[in-house]
């Protein structure tokens, strides 16, 4: 599994969890958006209907009939409805979640410590994959 840990300096998560999903959903796969914050997944939704210019983003909320059709599903636990092997939990909490590929952790700066703790959790496990991710501007680099 590989996780991407990214630290939101300029853009809020529902920003860039439209980007998260575009690439995503030009890989083929399905995405699951995870957060507690009701209104973020309000304004996550939102984004994913007007934030690119060029396109809309399918989505769905879940604990509805066609959750498994969705190819971004919105909730507020890590159950993968819709079939997704990609996580973004959007509001910046770990949460385990069986049989993904690609984790997309998200959190503000005053959450930074939060996410060293899991980093160094992750680093203990055999098959986990870490990268980081800062934003420089209006671009996403890989950093230390």
């Amino acid at each position: 599994m590989r996780v991407d840990f990214y630290q939101l300096t300029r853009d809020p998560a529902e920003w860039v969890v439209p980007l998260l999903a575009r690439s995503t959903l030009g890989a083929g796969e399905r995405l699951l958006v995870v957060s507690d914050d009701a209104a973020q997944l309000g304004r996550i939704s939102t984004a994913l209907w007007q934030r690119l210019p060029d396109s809309f983003l399918a989505h769905g909320l879940a604990g509805t009939a066609h959750d498994a059709r969705q190819p971004v599903l919105l909730g507020t636990t890590p159950e993968p409805a819709n079939g997704a092997r990609f996580l973004a939990l959007a509001d910046g909490q770990w949460r385990e979640a069986a049989n993904m590929v690609r984790v997309f952790l998200l959190f503000p700066p005053e959450q930074t410590d939060t996410a060293r703790q899991t980093w160094r959790l992750l680093g203990q496990r055999e098959g986990v994959e870490r990268r980081y991710w800062r934003q420089d501007g209006g671009k996403w680099r890989e950093g230390p």
